[in-house]
């Protein structure tokens, strides 16, 4: 790879993966087209770690994720498995069968309006029948948009049913796996459970078929340092991604695993089998994940991960629907894209074994995740004004559906700040003004924010980050923002001046002593449970004996996270 990139392969399992996932590849992809566009340098973010260079039949040079997706049958909707990018006409000649035929046709999905803009403004499907990319100045990726091309539509709520109603990128044709036993809509024939999650990645059909593209991505790579994944927790994805980390750490044995356990928005007490079935799933997934990846993180904007409904988390600076998955997957993403920096730099990059081992120490495989969207500088503050208005609390919001950190211990962090002018990063106060805070005296951005950290958690082990690069929120990012910003992201006192295309944000995992009441009330919750009257799940191939390891095992990771103090109580 181009720069010696440390490259990352990326596995989606489920389908609010998708959204989160399509939302994430819209941010690479508006993050590389800026550097295209305007002929800049190599960025702080080496993008080869996530890319992938390809050539099509007809020698069309693509840049592409490094990515493995699975979902269900129904769920592409105008997508095609095969991807467009490497289409070609030829390849669907008629047969030279003389005898009699029988024809069966399908129902085709209505094009999404989004995705025809996308396609003519990138490429062309030619007379010959071969689709033919648009060229670009130095060979990599899709042409730029730029002020001759019309602007792109951008999809309402109500158009988005499925996260390919608004991935802005071309996919590869070995990335799309779609699971074809199981149905995305409709109440029958639906991956509810963990054991059917599982199973599926048993059969000969579905394991050669994620084994023949994990070796497909991997054998190309110079320096492989991992696998990230993106899984949905609270359905039969939770056992397909547990499936899938044990089969990684099998075969790729030393290379980093990092996981990230989605769970979607509010849910309704009204749905008891569906709340069992999610609190089944999640417990079993985290204790399965974190038993073979180098580190777990559930990423929700819920406010637990129990069966009691809690409202969902609150950013000062974001007006969004809790239901949508379409927000939420929006805020998980930037959250996402944010935490992830460290092992995507250009220079000095920290490894995903490194990131892993710094935070998980002591059997503490599951992290937590909190992020402030965005990061709320004036034009007239520095770093240091604004760190010291946001107080002595916690200053993100929690992102891992464990409650309010107020009061917990943190062991370990790693915090990235990113998006800020350097000319913000320290103070400009005038010689012999008084210095309002120790901050005020660091002489760079990483000192201070160092120090911030250091002054919040001082017997904590930190690793910090300060990017000058933002997070892209161009379209299809939906509009969030409820107070005054400009195009950058900084927060305004009058009226905006223009829409937000790129945003400032603060993002931290954190191992954290909370960790220690969430993973507890999740196995008190379960002791509860009699399993005898959800045989369907049993049917789908978890014993009672399952459940009895799984709460011992999640007692065991809960007491993990015990702080001292709890200790000497």
């Amino acid at each position: 790879m181009a720069g010696g990139a440390r490259e990352v392969l990326t596995l989606q399992l489920g389908h609010f993966a998708g959204f989160v996932g399509a939302h994430w590849w819209n941010q690479q992809d508006a993050a590389l087209r800026k550097l295209i566009h305007v002929q800049e340098p190599p960025g702080e973010l080496c993008p080869d770690v996530l890319y992938r260079t390809g050539r099509t039949l007809h020698g069309q040079e693509t840049y592409t994720p490094r990515l493995i997706l699975m979902d269900l049958k129904g769920s592409l909707s105008s997508l095609k498995e095969e991807s467009g990018l490497y289409r070609d006409k030829q390849l669907n000649a008629g047969i030279a069968w003389q005898g009699k035929l029988t024809t069966h046709k399908e129902e085709l999905c209505s094009e999404n309006p989004y995705l025809q803009d996308l396609l003519s403004a990138e490429g062309v499907l030619s007379s010959d029948g071969i689709w033919r990319v648009k060229s670009i100045p130095d060979g990599k990726g899709l042409t730029p948009l730029t002020t001759t091309t019309p602007k792109p539509l951008i999809p309402t709520e109500g158009s988005i049913r499925v996260w390919s109603d608004f991935l802005r990128v071309h996919l590869h044709p070995r990335s799309i796996c779609v699971i074809q036993k199981y149905n995305h809509d409709g109440e029958a024939g639906r991956l509810e459970a963990f054991g059917q999650g599982e199973s599926i990645l048993k059969e000969p059909r579905y394991l050669e078929e994620l084994e023949d593209r994990l070796h497909f991505y991997v054998e190309e790579c110079d320096y492989l340092q991992g696998f990230q994944i993106l899984c949905d927790l609270h359905d039969g994805f939770s056992g397909v991604g547990a499936k899938a980390a044990e089969l990684l750490q099998d075969e790729y044995s030393g290379r980093g695993i990092i996981t990230w356990g989605l769970l979607p928005g509010p849910y309704s007490l009204g749905e008891p089998q569906k709340n069992i079935y999610r609190l089944l799933n999640t417990a079993f997934g985290l204790v399965h994940l974190s038993a073979h990846s180098s580190l777990v993180c559930p990423l929700s904007l819920g406010g637990s991960l129990g069966l009691r409904p809690e409202p969902p988390v609150n950013f000062p600076h974001l007006h969004y629907d809790a239901t949508l998955p379409f927000h939420c997957s929006a805020i998980l993403a930037t959250a996402l894209d944010t935490v992830t920096v460290p092992y995507r730099l250009h220079s000095l990059p920290v490894s995903m074994v490194q990131l892993a081992n710094m935070l998980t120490f002591s059997g503490r495989k599951v992290v937590t995740a909190g992020a402030t969207i965005p990061f709320p500088l004036a034009p007239t503050q520095s770093l240091p004004d604004t760190l010291v208005q946001l107080g002595g609390a916690t200053p993100w919001t929690p992102l891992s559906a464990c409650g309010d950190p107020s009061g917990t211990r943190c062991f370990a962090q790693s915090v990235v700040l990113r998006g800020l002018d350097r000319t913000c990063h320290t103070s400009h106060l005038t010689p012999g003004t008084p210095l309002p805070s120790l901050l005020h005296a660091c002489t760079t951005g990483e000192e201070v924010l160092a120090q911030y950290l250091q002054q919040q958690q001082p017997r904590v082990r930190s690793s910090s980050h300060l990017l000058l690069t933002p997070c892209k929120v161009v379209p299809p990012y939906p509009c969030l923002f409820s107070s005054s910003f400009s195009e950058k992201g900084l927060v305004l006192d009058g009226p905006p001046s223009g829409t937000v295309e790129s945003i400032p944000v603060l993002g931290a995992l954190c191992s954290s002593s909370s960790l220690n009441r969430a993973l507890g009330d999740l196995a008190k919750e379960l002791t509860k449970l009699d399993l005898r009257r959800w045989t369907s799940f049993l049917d789908a191939g978890v014993e009672e004996g399952d459940l009895d390891e799984l709460l011992q095992e999640l007692c065991s990771l809960a007491q993990c996270y015990q702080s001292s103090d709890s200790l000497m109580d």
